[in-house]
């Protein structure tokens, strides 16, 4: 019995769900079939060729829309081919063609794509750098002004470069996640090129190979700048290590210099 009334249940469901794509299909192919009667209808008051044209529209758009509603896919139907104009079907409308015209379009995509994660990449190193470089300058200060601040003002500075090299870690951080973007779409990028140079769009592969070419330079050219950076900042960091030694090591022996001779007496 609970088995009879789950399948009984079930089956208005399925054949609900069934009606309504029926009705999503047959709505779809009404909105092309009143696109097309209206440009026919237009045009049979010039040609008389399209009324002969609008009484074979039923059968042709229902080719046409239900290619089009199979799979969810946005393809151009080839038997629409029937519907252009003499000249559109001297431009040799064919698979081939729109087969290029598609990966044009992709090109087009993964060029923008492209473009702004190489913009967000340059300039998240360039903060990077400039992060860095205030760190460094903090560092060069407090080592010359070693000795000479009482506790409150050396903890002070202190704070100030904690801070500034939390600044530094988060540039980094940002730096590294939009470079994993740009390498995706440097992939992207090459596979479209591909795919537009195996489609015959020579001119869409080509463009698409040019701004990988001219993006990674610009990468490339930046992260020079970043390596050099990284560079003097670590012999800024070895620099302080070594003046900071250097302070503890003189002030241990200006204790021992402190301590009177009487206690270094041995009796």
């Amino acid at each position: 019995m609970q088995c009879a009334w789950r399948c009984g249940s079930a089956a208005p469901h399925f054949l609900l769900v069934h009606s309504n794509m029926g009705a999503f299909r047959r709505g779809f192919a009404a909105l092309g079939l009143l696109r097309w009667s209206a440009v026919l209808a237009g045009s049979s008051r010039r040609s008389p060729s399209a009324r002969h044209r609008l009484a074979d529209l039923p059968l042709a758009a229902g080719r046409s829309w239900i290619s089009v509603c199979v799979g969810g896919l946005c393809a151009v139907p080839f038997s629409q081919i029937h519907f252009l104009s003499p000249e559109q079907q001297t431009e040799g409308l064919t698979y081939e063609t729109l087969i290029r015209r598609a990966s044009s379009l992709v090109t087009d995509s993964t060029n923008t794509f492209l473009s702004q994660t190489t913009l967000a990449l340059v300039d998240s190193i360039a903060e990077y750098i400039k992060a860095m470089h205030t760190l460094m300058a903090l560092q060069q200060r407090y080592m010359t002004s070693v000795g000479k601040l009482n506790p409150a003002e050396e903890d002070s500075v202190w704070q100030v470069i904690i801070h500034q090299r939390e600044q530094v870690k988060d540039r980094r951080d940002e730096y590294k996640r939009l470079e994993s973007n740009w390498m995706n779409a440097i992939h992207l990028s090459e596979l479209a090129a591909e795919a537009a140079y195996n489609a015959g769009a020579d001119h869409a592969s080509v463009t698409a190979q040019t701004n990988l070419q001219v993006a990674q330079a610009q990468v490339e050219q930046v992260r020079l700048q970043l390596l050099e950076t990284e560079k003097k900042m670590a012999e800024t960091k070895a620099e302080e290590m070594q003046r900071m030694a250097q302070f503890a090591s003189r002030n241990v022996e200006e204790e021992e210099e402190d301590i009177p001779e009487a206690y270094l007496r041995e009796d």
